[in-house]
């Protein structure tokens, strides 16, 4: 469920990221759709980062590195 939670929240960046630039190219940075869609994939990240971090924290989610 973290796992599906986390790449969720990864599309959701992604989407964000494509539609500021979107704003960027329709608007021709003269407005501020742009500014607020990489607002909400800044938050988004941060979410996501928090998520991965709890869940390490929890146990939730595993390392499986070899090194």
């Amino acid at each position: 469920m973290l796992k599906a939670a986390i790449l969720l929240l990864l599309l959701a960046i992604l989407i964000s990221l494509f539609s500021a630039l979107f704003f960027m190219v329709k608007d021709q940075g003269h407005g501020r759709r742009m500014m607020y869609a990489l607002y909400v994939r800044v938050g988004l990240a941060a979410l996501t980062v928090s998520l991965i971090a709890w869940g390490f924290y929890s146990g939730h989610l595993q390392p499986h590195v070899t090194w």
